[in-house]
């Protein structure tokens, strides 16, 4: 007899929760101090663009990525969960409704839920936690080891996080868990890597490049807008 729990994995930034992360709690360390206005700067161009509807958006997340990580370095762990905090307060109930409805069913399944992201893990284990999700892989920014009260600016484990297809292999390895009758859920081209890898895939308001895979794939294609969800 078949124990494996069936899986389910979702992409969170822009998926459930309505913005990212990691440009939120960005905002948050410039509002405070943490980080300089100029940092802000640095990606405010791509944000305009994309504001605009002239840009691409992975363009845009891509900015805020190399502002964040150019200036960790240093930034005390404690204003970090401070600004964390902050965000989490202001912004936890901003998801859409179709995928947090979707996660509340599978675990009514006993699905096993796994979420997937590139902002900090802390941040968004503490998000997953209030959905139930049952476990959470994020960015690792590592901690000074003597004091573990600053960031050193380097990431751990680049070569897992970057890889989405193979943090779903690990966690099924790893969890116990079968692909058999498993869901996916992700919103750009970084996601394909495991959508292939589901047997229901589901691309949920897909930037052009998921979209025109998921049309060719014959794979599921959900948009929320508003007050209504359409199924392309």
């Amino acid at each position: 007899m078949d124990t494996k729990r069936k899986v389910a994995i979702f992409d969170i930034d822009g998926t459930i929760f309505r913005s990212s992360f990691l440009i939120e709690l960005t905002e948050a360390f410039v509002r405070r101090g943490i980080f300089k206005p100029s940092v802000a700067k640095m990606y405010e161009r791509e944000k305009q663009n994309w504001l605009d509807r002239g840009g691409d958006y992975e363009v845009y997340i891509r900015a805020v990525i190399v502002a964040f990580e150019k200036h960790i370095k240093g930034v005390k762990y404690s204003d970090f969960l401070a600004a964390a905090k902050e965000v989490l307060d202001v912004e936890k109930g901003r998801v859409y409704r179709y995928t947090r409805d979707l996660v509340r069913e599978l675990k009514k399944k006993k699905y096993f839920v796994l979420a997937i992201s590139q902002s900090p893990r802390e941040i968004v284990r503490d998000f997953a936690a209030s959905l139930g999700f049952d476990k959470v892989y994020g960015m690792f920014y590592e901690l000074d080891q003597k004091t573990k009260k600053r960031f050193t600016g380097n990431i751990l484990h680049l070569d897992l996080i970057f890889n989405k297809g193979e943090i779903l292999k690990r966690a099924v390895e790893l969890e116990n868990l079968t692909l058999k009758g498993s869901v996916g859920v992700g919103d750009t081209a970084s996601d394909i890597s495991f959508l292939r890898l589901v047997e229901r895939p589901i691309c949920f308001n897909p930037n052009a490049k998921l979209y025109r895979h998921g049309k060719r794939a014959g794979w599921e294609i959900v948009v929320e807008r508003k007050d209504v969800i359409y199924r392309l």
